[in-house]
């Protein structure tokens, strides 16, 4: 069976979703090809890709049908898909999300026949909620897809909220990490912490897009906080989107250019290396409106680099780690609960080194690549055999 996946976000783009279909599909058989979006650079990704890789114009600001823009979009999607279809004998079709890609695939499901399996990343919905056009798309999308893979059981959750019919074909199928890549450090580097102006900091590391629900900004304003217990304390935030300039400001209007980085451009040696020198991990996110942490797949790089992590109480973060063993849980819109939870790691190295060791055994045990790929392929084929 020959499998087209289409998803708008993949690499060499940043963004967890687009990264979890690299890392799965690159671990399975050769019955894959991708069809991504158009992006800057990916004819360099794409020659150097063991997986097969079609780009075509998937980004539209219009998801519906009710505009001449999105009817345009999808028709114009569905003409060129068509011609994949035929040219490499597509069987199924895996969607990135129910929509827009989901859609396209409902058309093309209808007209030839062919299945689809639909990924579900809960704030995509929860954004589609906001539409009486969205939802009722996502609910048509959805009764007709072979199988609706969740990237987390609080996702599910969503999926059973929008529309409780679909609930028998629902799979969880947790994204996971490459923990022969995220490792704990072998020893201190000290050059690298010296080029980056680290020496004697202690290290408060958050990884994700900039973008309300991620939290750094809360995080920074319980920074002076922080520093009044520990002032050697340092928070070092990767990452880039929207709310760049609003954590800038705030870190200025804080006063504490000294104690906050932001790093907007970071390859992943770097990025890594930030993981193994850091003293605690933390994705501070909320919930922001309609938009939500479906999973959180940088919580499980910190546990495999053998770091204790501290997450928002908002989504499926809680879902990659142990409270009170790898990590915690914490309501992050409130300062005293951040600070506090971080002053704990960073005044006890042999707490944070204990909830690290455990991290690390979970990571390996429940969210390594190579198992989510095994658990892939049963999904997969269960698709396949129906």
């Amino acid at each position: 069976m020959k499998t087209l996946v289409l998803s708008q976000n993949f690499p060499p783009a940043s963004g967890g979703s687009g990264r979890w279909f690299w890392e799965l599909y690159s671990r399975l058989n050769n019955n894959y090809l991708v069809v991504a979006d158009l992006q800057p650079n990916a004819s360099d990704f794409d020659a150097q890709s063991s997986l097969p890789i079609e780009r075509m114009p998937l980004y539209s600001p219009q998801w519906g049908l009710a505009s001449l823009d999105g009817l345009k979009f999808y028709y114009r999607s569905y003409r060129q898909l068509r011609r994949l279809i035929k040219t490499h004998h597509i069987d199924m079709i895996h969607c990135g999300r129910v929509l827009p890609e989901g859609l396209m695939a409902f058309f093309l499901n209808k007209t030839m026949g062919i299945p689809y399996a639909c990924y579900v990343h809960g704030e995509d919905l929860e954004a589609s909620a906001l539409s009486r056009e969205l939802n009722s798309l996502t609910k048509m999308v959805m009764r007709s897809a072979s199988k609706i893979i969740c990237n987390s059981h609080n996702s599910a959750a969503i999926v059973e909220r929008v529309d409780s019919s679909v609930m028998s074909r629902v799979v969880v199928m947790h994204p996971g990490a490459d923990t022969n890549k995220f490792v704990p450090a072998a020893q201190t580097d000290s050059e690298f912490l010296s080029a980056m102006g680290w020496q004697d900091k202690q290290l408060i590391l958050t990884v994700g897009r900039l973008q309300a629900r991620k939290g750094q900004d809360k995080m920074i304003e319980a920074m002076p906080d922080i520093l009044k217990v520990c002032p050697q304390a340092h928070y070092v935030i990767i990452g880039h989107g929207e709310c760049e300039s609003l954590l800038r400001a705030t870190v200025e209007r804080l006063g504490l250019q000294e104690h906050v980085d932001i790093l907007t451009q970071c390859d992943d040696t770097t990025m890594i290396k930030c993981y193994q020198h850091c003293e605690v991990f933390i994705l501070p996110n909320r919930t922001e409106g309609q938009d939500i942490e479906g999973f959180g797949m940088v919580l499980v790089e910190a546990q495999a680099c053998a770091k204790p992590v501290i997450a928002g109480n908002s989504g499926g973060t809680k879902e990659t780690l142990i409270p009170g063993q790898t990590g915690e849980i914490v309501d992050a819109t409130d300062l005293n609960n951040l600070s506090n939870t971080v002053v704990k790691f960073l005044q006890s190295p042999t707490l944070a080194k204990a909830y690290g060791l455990a991290g690390r055994k979970h990571a390996v045990s429940q969210f390594d690549w190579e198992n989510a790929a095994k658990r892939a392929t049963s999904v997969f084929s269960d698709i396949a055999s129906r």
